[in-house]
Order: C-alpha cells, then sequence, then structure tokens
C-alpha cells in the first residue's frame, strides 16, 4: 500500500480577514475627518467673513459704534451720487484693457523664444519668472514710483532721444500707463504657462506645414495660436481676475491717493479708501461685493465667448459622434 503526498493548497488572499468592505457610513465619516482642517479653515476664513461683509453692505458702519441697517442705500449712493466711483471703474477697465493684452502678447513672445533655446532654458525660465514673484511687493512699486517719477531714469532716458515728458506719475495720462507697464513686467506666470503649452504642440505638425510651404507667421497663425488657445484662455480668465484687483501699485505710485486727478484711482484703491481711511466700512463692503458680481459677469462672458475661438483636443471626436 502506498501513501499518496497532497501538495498543499495556497491560503486565501483574505484569509484571515473578513474580506468585507467597511460600511458606507464608515468611508464617508472617515472622509470627513481628512477633509475637516479644509472646511474649518474655508468655513472661518473664508465663508463666514463672505456673510458678515454680506451683511454690513446693507448697513452704516464706522468700525467704532454697531452698524445700523440701511438697506440698498449704500448701493443706490454708489451707483448714482458718488461721482469718485465711476472715475475708479473708468480707471481700473482702462487698465485691464491695457495691461492685459499687453501681458499676454509679451508672455507669449518670450515662450516662443525659449522654446528654440537649446541651451540654459533652465536658467532663462527661472529669470523671466523671477519679476512675478517680486512685482507684488511694496518695495518693488516704490522702486518703479522713482523710476518713472520726474528726473527718473526713464525721464532722462527720453531726453536722449529729444522726448522731454517729465515724470510719469505726475500726469494724469501717463500714471496709468506706468503702472500697466509694471503688471506687463511681471509676465512670468503666464509665459511659463506658455511655455508648457507650446511644447505640448506636435512638432510634426510643423513640419507637414513647412513642407506645404507655410512661412512662420502661417504656421503661428494655423497651429500655433489654435492648439494654444486653451492655455490662452485659462491665462486670460486668470489675469483679468488679478487685473480687475490691483491694489499695490496703484496705491505706491499714487501715494494712497489715486492721483493725479484720479488717473490711478483703481477699484480696490477707492475701496480701501471708503473702508479704512473714510470709515464708511458698510460702503466699502458694498463696493466689494458689486466687484464680486463684476468679476462674476466678466468671467461668465469670457467662457460664453470661449466656444467661438478655443479649440480643444477631443473638439472633433465629440462632433463625430
Amino acid at each position: 500500500m502506498t501513501a499518496t503526498a497532497t501538495r498543499p493548497q495556497p491560503a486565501p488572499a483574505n484569509a484571515g480577514r473578513s474580506g468585507k468592505r467597511p460600511p458606507k457610513r464608515e468611508r464617508q465619516g472617515a472622509a470627513w475627518v481628512f477633509l475637516s482642517p479644509w472646511v474649518l479653515g474655508a468655513s472661518v476664513l473664508t465663508l463666514l467673513p463672505m456673510a458678515v461683509s454680506l451683511y454690513l453692505s446693507f448697513t452704516n458702519y464706522d468700525m467704532f459704534n454697531d452698524p445700523s441697517w440701511v438697506g440698498f442705500r449704500n448701493y443706490v449712493q454708489m451707483f448714482t451720487e458718488d461721482p469718485r466711483y465711476w472715475r475708479s471703474v473708468t480707471s481700473t477697465l482702462t487698465y485691464v484693457v491695457i495691461a492685459v493684452p499687453l501681458q499676454l502678447a509679451l508672455a507669449l513672445a518670450v515662450a516662443l523664444a525659449l522654446k528654440s533655446v537649446k541651451r540654459g532654458k533652465g536658467f532663462y525660465r527661472s529669470a523671466f519668472y523671477a519679476p512675478s514673484l517680486l512685482g507684488a511687493s511694496m518695495s518693488i512699486a516704490l522702486v518703479w514710483r522713482a523710476v518713472f517719477n520726474d528726473g527718473g531714469t526713464v525721464d532722462n532716458m527720453l531726453s536722449w532721444f529729444g522726448l522731454d515728458i517729465g515724470g510719469w506719475i505726475n500726469k494724469p495720462g501717463w500714471a496709468l500707463l506706468a503702472v500697466a507697464l509694471l503688471t506687463v513686467w511681471q509676465f512670468g506666470a503666464p509665459m511659463v504657462i506658455f511655455l508648457a503649452g507650446l511644447q505640448q504642440i506636435p512638432g510634426e505638425l510643423y513640419e507637414a506645414a513647412a513642407m506645404d510651404g507655410a512661412g512662420w507667421w502661417r504656421q503661428f497663425r494655423s497651429i500655433t495660436l489654435p492648439m494654444l488657445s486653451p492655455v490662452l484662455f485659462f491665462n486670460l480668465v486668470l489675469q483679468t481676475i488679478q487685473a480687475f484687483q490691483v491694489f499695490t501699485p496703484a496705491f505706491a505710485v499714487s501715494g494712497g491717493k489715486g492721483g493725479p486727478a484720479d488717473s490711478t484711482l483703481f477699484y480696490t484703491l477707492y475701496l480701501y479708501d471708503r473702508g479704512f481711511t473714510a470709515s464708511h466700512m458698510g460702503y466699502a463692503s458694498a463696493m466689494a461685493w458689486v466687484l464680486l458680481a463684476a468679476i462674476g459677469i466678466v468671467t461668465a462672458v469670457l467662457f460664453r465667448t470661449s466656444r467661438s475661438w478655443v479649440f480643444y483636443a477631443n473638439d472633433d471626436n465629440e462632433e463625430a459622434r
């Protein structure tokens, strides 16, 4: 009689475990535990201040006495009785129209130049990005004021060419342009995003276009811009929102007054003046909510119009379906 050896069977992978997923409530509870720091921070630092600001926009509040309810009085005064408010709106819109296109155009031009650089691309990218880190500081804004002041660097350079403009910050037509140029100088962030988008465009497209006889401008217009349109749209929305909230350059260049002749009286600067200088915090809160609504409307318009000029890689596939 011979004994036959039996091969031991492997233990199940879930041996020693129940093999059951935890209940849905336990999974949700764990998720809320990990999300609780963000929820707490958003509630205390964002949602609660927004709710208080919305309430204050319907009150007369000077930060020293209890707020008194006035209904829509602040909004009515803003739109019908305050000429400086409308000058701040005009200055801000003019600044946005000048600064944003110039900044994006310069950022795209530098990104196109860096794309063809073979050596030291990391160094140039960091060097061009540095102004975006420094430009928002008060110290750089004060240096910018000195550069464009009467007898400053720009004034002396223009005098060599026979252009006697004088100090830019002392002239209503030139002060806003000086502030806009400070924003244009901070083109590093959109430049890096443009450069990343350019590197995603297949080189075969340019090779095929070159074989068909397309020149540089035709390739840029027919290949680069359409393929880069999602990145261009992203930068346009981001920089437009930031431009509506500009404060530090205007405050430094005008000394916090928005001059000369309210040419640099940007919306946020006037909001600061009403809230913290004149102690009309209820009025300033109403201005803040109007600004939020205006940014939301402008962003919605940009998204709506983007359907006619922004092209995504899967658009053709979706249309085919």
